[in-house]
Order: structure tokens, then sequence, then C-alpha cells
């Protein structure tokens, strides 16, 4: 603003002194000062052009600065949230787990309790046994001695399965007892018994 007043200024001088005949070296001193202060002037717009330039490109940094930072705070919350679902699903995991590992714990217990009554009624059984029955190995070789069946334990449960060894030969024993009844099997297996003593 003062650089124009000074121009104004100068600009009535030169009229002044065009219209009194004054001495021409004050007329140039006059256009020198005029020169000077447009010179002045342009340095001083030039310098504001910059600075200007300046704080555009300084205001784009900031603006873009700021961008930056609400995107990351942006991806810093979805990454938050992602990661608090991930602890929630974590804890109630953990949760489930304890649980099932409590019940399993309860079973167990269970489990080793009837074990403990197991154990102690075969004891009680085998005790009984002892006195009045005679072994189950006695019982199976007396029943193989008579019979003379050879029997097949790992078949199928519904079939019967062994080797008579009989008088002469020894014939294979396939019986199916979802065909056959009972009687029709208890039969035929008392009428492999030899009656010869």
């Amino acid at each position: 603003m003062a650089a124009f007043r000074d121009m104004e200024e100068v600009s009535q001088g030169l009229l002044s002194l065009l219209g009194t005949n004054r001495a021409e070296v004050q007329q140039r001193r006059l256009l020198r000062r005029h020169e000077q202060m447009v010179e002045r002037l342009l340095e001083t717009q030039d310098g504001a052009e910059q600075r200007l330039r300046e704080i555009v490109a300084m205001e784009k940094e900031v603006a873009q600065n700021l961008l930056d930072a609400k995107e990351q705070a942006h991806q810093g919350g979805a990454k938050l949230q992602q990661l608090e679902a991930e602890l929630q699903k974590a804890g109630e995991e953990d949760t489930h787990l304890k649980d099932s590992l409590l019940q399993l714990t309860q079973e167990l217990d269970e489990l080793k309790e009837i074990e403990a009554d197991l154990e102690r009624k075969e004891r009680e059984v085998e005790e009984d046994t002892t006195v009045t029955i005679p072994s189950a190995v006695y019982v199976a070789q007396l029943y193989h001695r008579i019979s003379k069946i050879e029997w097949d334990y790992d078949c199928e449960p519904r079939m019967i399965k062994g080797i008579h060894h009989g008088p002469s030969i020894a014939q294979p024993l396939h019986l199916d007892s979802t065909q056959l009844s009972k009687k029709f099997i208890s039969d035929y297996l008392w009428s492999l018994v030899d009656t010869k003593w």
C-alpha cells in the first residue's frame, strides 16, 4: 500500500515538474526514484508470489499428511476391531475348552470310580468262585474232552464255527444261528458227541 502511495506522489511530482519549467535534474531524480519503486514493487510482488507458492505447497503437504493420518487411523481402527473380534472368539473358545476339560475330568473321575467298583466286584466274584465253582479253564477243558470240538472264537457273532475231531476224521463246523433254530443247533452238536465210552 505504501509503495502505491509513493508512486502516486512521484507521479504527481512529475506532473508538477512538467507543468513548471524546473530543472531536468529533478525530473531525472524523480524518474530514478520511480524506477526504484517499481523495481521494489516487482521484487515485493515476486517475494509475495514465492511465499504464496510456498504456503500453498505447505498446505498441500499438511493436507496430504492429514489424509494419510486419517487413513492410518481408519486402518488402525479396522485392525483394532479385527483384533478385538479375534480376542473375543479366542476367549469364547477358551471358555468352551475349559468347560469341555471340566466335563472330561468329571467323566474320568466317574470312570475311575466305576473301574474301582468293578475291580472290587471282580475280587468278590473271584473269592466266591474259587470256593464253590471250578475254574473256567477246567470247564472248557472238560467240555473239549467230551465234545472234541475246537471252537473258532474269531468268527462273526452270529456264526458258529470250529472243527470237530471225531473218531475217524476231523470235520469243520459252520452253522448260521440266524438261519437255524437253537434246538436244531443243540441237537446237532449233541449228535457229534461220541456215546461209546
